[in-house]
């Protein structure tokens, strides 16, 4: 009979034991969820989110590099920093992009300088023929005359980075082997490339690219001029069969932050993306150059694009009709307080060791 009360006293030692248990496991799990609850919003205060406005397409050269330098700076901050991406005109068209970081609707916006003219005199200067062949080279050359003259109109933003797009060429639906094509033919062109078409008297028509496919299928322009890139980005191929190679004016685009915006970042996520910036301003010149070779590979195949270059002799003679541009540049440079001689000379030497060091 001992055993037996022994036995049954145990047990029920056992089960009250195992009752507390079970139910000092439950209090902890209930402890830990009320705990991670707490945490949740401090935890997502940590992460850093930026709206960033970009006004072409998604497939477009300036929103794949977006995309790219959103996916670094997420990476590189451990998840700290997150690029909310806006393609399109999604959240700024491009007129609005500048004024919308400025106000705080965006706090970083990619820009074509070319879309605001009279606004950017210093950068004018790379809307005009400077005799680059890559984008790559002569959006090098912009970021480091960016960063050694520190031109007062970008002074209200922090800027994040700089490139171009190719050297301008010509597309058009007509075909084309000289100068003397151009007389008189309406070309989509913005800002300084306006001036470059009218000295070999071809008719600029300024619009925003998003508009010139219409334009080019109503015959309002009958070609663009820009880079290659746009011939399978916006399609234009289809439109204009012909191609011209003549490597005028670059496009400079540039993506800016809003002051305060990047003033309330940490440093050393300020210290991040200006170490970046120069690694990924060669990458997207890399990219365009040569997305731009695929494009034309790609008309070829797909539409019977022709191409041509134009001859040795024009590309002389127009070199010798845009140069009084460059003049008239060095002229606004003065008003500036700027050598523009010494300017071009730093261009040009810049430009020449690039070259030389492929």
């Amino acid at each position: 009979m001992w055993a037996v009360s022994f036995m049954v006293s145990s047990f029920r030692r056992g089960k009250r034991i195992r009752k507390g248990f079970i139910r000092a496991l439950a209090a902890t799990g209930w402890a830990l969820v009320f705990c991670l609850a707490a945490l949740r919003p401090a935890l997502a205060e940590d992460v850093i989110r930026l709206r960033y406005a970009n006004f072409p397409a998604a497939t477009t050269f300036p929103c794949v590099q977006m995309e790219k330098w959103a996916e670094v700076v997420r990476e590189r901050s451990g998840g700290r920093l997150e690029i909310e991406t806006y393609p399109g005109g999604t959240l700024l068209d491009a007129r609005s992009i500048l004024r919308g970081v400025a106000r705080g609707q965006a706090d970083i916006g990619c820009i074509s300088l070319s879309y605001h003219p009279g606004s950017f005199p210093f950068f004018d200067l790379f809307g005009l023929p400077l005799g680059f062949d890559s984008a790559r080279d002569a959006g090098e050359v912009a970021w480091a005359m960016y960063r050694k003259y520190q031109p007062k109109e970008l002074a209200p933003y922090k800027v994040l980075l700089m490139f171009t797009c190719s050297p301008s060429q010509i597309m058009s639906s007509v075909p084309l082997s000289s100068l003397d094509d151009l007389r008189g033919l309406p070309l989509r062109a913005a800002g300084s490339l306006s001036d470059v078409i009218a000295t070999v008297d071809g008719q600029a028509v300024s619009m925003p690219m998003s508009e010139a496919p219409e334009a080019l299928q109503k015959g309002v322009v009958k070609g663009v001029f820009s880079s290659w890139d746009v011939l399978k980005d916006y399609n234009f191929a289809e439109s204009c069969r012909y191609g011209l190679t003549v490597d005028s004016s670059v496009y400079p685009f540039v993506v800016v932050m809003n002051k305060k915006a990047w003033d309330a970042l940490p440093a050393d996520l300020q210290h991040l993306l200006d170490d970046y910036a120069d690694e990924h301003c060669r990458w997207t010149g890399d990219y365009v150059d040569d997305w731009g070779r695929q494009a034309v590979a790609w008309s070829e195949q797909t539409y019977g694009f022709e191409l041509r270059n134009l001859p040795d002799s024009d590309r002389a003679r127009m070199a010798g009709l845009t140069a009084p541009l460059l003049e008239q540049w060095k002229a606004k440079a003065a008003d500036l307080g700027l050598d523009g001689q010494a300017v071009l000379d730093d261009i040009f030497r810049m430009r020449d060791e690039l070259k030389a060091g492929r």
